[in-house]
């Protein structure tokens, strides 16, 4: 299992594999080929679907920059490695190809090639299972952030305070902004509104409104391509930012608190990196919102005084209830459903953690069982509902659009005539 390092990324939205990723392939290919006069990116399956909402093409072009970049769109080619392929060409003044690289956008800003699927990436931790894990920790005595600690080293905690900090800074841009997020959409940011209505409720719903802003801040901020932390990916950042956060207000922890609960709930995260993958286009919402609220629930349960088992029984219960949740965004844009999904996860998260602590930690199924689970599921859903925009609610609000729009051409209103 990799460093957390390489779970909690800082980068700009709205989407992990579909901007930073790309991003992260274009600028080192730039560097190895500064003589070029000219380069080509070609776009294949997921990253070609709704790469264009995903803000792909622009991304790559920025890295590129200012040297001419042509994109070629191949959303039906889906190659065997990963859905998520973008092949990468520098060419010459006569646009004859010098050098390419294929690479992989394979989740949470990460890339891959050829070599390194057959060489997976440097391990920090010796153990391949949550099973594994709480095994070790129970044998020393220790909690799942002393774990991290341990193999990470002291360090990690100045890390971790930047990305605190960083999810901060997210969630206080997002409460300030008003108006409509770029995109076809006109979707309206919300965030800031409902804190507002938050200060204005009874004591109960004001934690509940004060949650979903948190989250909805976050979100929107990802959706307008701002600075984001992936936890595990930008489409998923509001989650995790958002709980903690709000139980940080309510119990006046101090920063070191909740910089031991991103340790452990990072865990979970790169757990599902390792053993299953938290790439919307490989498995689904489930690999994204479902890890991120399975972290969540994990790092509240910690904060709420929950031993290792009941924070594994949280996180696990945090992933199952999100089997089989689907990537269906509505015109490729990281907005509807996710935005809203962001919000009810993290309510989610805080149930589960509250259901754990409840109980005695024991649980039949272990979130290793239900890692494998989400991974099957995502191979067996149908490609279209695996971040193409082509099926879901994408799909029905893409029919009922053009058909509103049929009739709209057919039947003008009088005033439009």
């Amino acid at each position: 299992m990799e460093t957390l390092k390489e779970l909690y990324k800082i980068g700009m939205g709205p989407s992990s594999s579909h901007t930073m990723g790309p991003r992260k392939a274009a600028d080192a290919f730039n560097k190895q080929y500064p003589e070029a006069s000219a380069f080509r990116a070609v776009l294949y399956g997921s990253l070609a679907a709704t790469g264009k909402g995903h803000l792909t093409d622009f991304t790559i072009k920025e890295a590129f920059d200012p040297k001419p970049v042509e994109i070629v769109w191949e959303e039906k080619t889906f190659l065997p490695r990963h859905p998520n392929a973008l092949r990468l060409q520098a060419l010459d003044q006569a646009n004859h190809i010098i050098a390419e690289h294929l690479v992989y956008s394979v989740g949470g800003g990460a890339i891959r090639d050829d070599k390194d699927f057959n060489h997976p990436p440097k391990s920090v931790y010796p153990h391949k299972s949550m099973a594994e894990i709480l095994d070790y920790t129970a044998d020393k005595g220790m909690l799942l952030w002393e774990y991290v600690e341990e193999f990470e080293g002291p360090d990690i905690w100045d890390y971790l305070a930047r990305i605190w900090q960083a999810m901060q800074n997210t969630m206080q841009s997002g409460l300030a902004k008003r108006g409509v997020l770029p995109g076809s959409l006109n979707l309206e940011r919300k965030a800031r509104r409902y804190l507002y209505q938050a200060e204005n409720s009874p004591q109960y719903l004001r934690r509940m409104n004060n949650l979903f802003a948190y989250a909805l801040a976050c979100s929107e901020e990802n959706a307008a391509g701002g600075q984001v932390v992936t936890a595990p990916t930008c489409g998923s950042c509001g989650v995790l930012p958002a709980v903690l956060r709000l139980i940080k207000e309510i119990c006046a922890f101090e920063d070191i608190t909740i910089l031991h609960a991103l340790a452990t709930a990072s865990l979970f995260g790169n757990m599902a990196k390792m053993n299953a993958s938290i790439s919307g286009a490989e498995v689904g919402c489930q690999g994204e919102v479902g890890v991120a609220c399975a972290m969540a629930a994990a790092a509240t349960c910690q904060l709420e005084g929950g031993d290792n088992q009941r924070i594994a029984y949280a996180a696990e219960m945090g992933l199952e209830h999100h089997l089989g949740l689907t990537c269906d965004p509505v015109d490729g844009l990281v907005q509807i459903p996710c935005i809203e999904r962001n919000a009810l996860a993290a309510s989610r998260a805080l149930d589960c953690a509250t259901y754990a602590l409840m109980s005695d930690g024991h649980h039949r199924v272990s979130y290793d069982d239900v890692l494998a689970t989400m991974m099957q599921t995502g191979h067996d859903m149908k490609t279209e509902y695996r971040e193409t925009a082509h099926g879901g609610l994408a799909r029905f609000f893409k029919k009922k659009y053009y058909t509103l729009k049929e009739k709209a051409i057919r039947h003008p209103k009088e005033g439009d005539k």
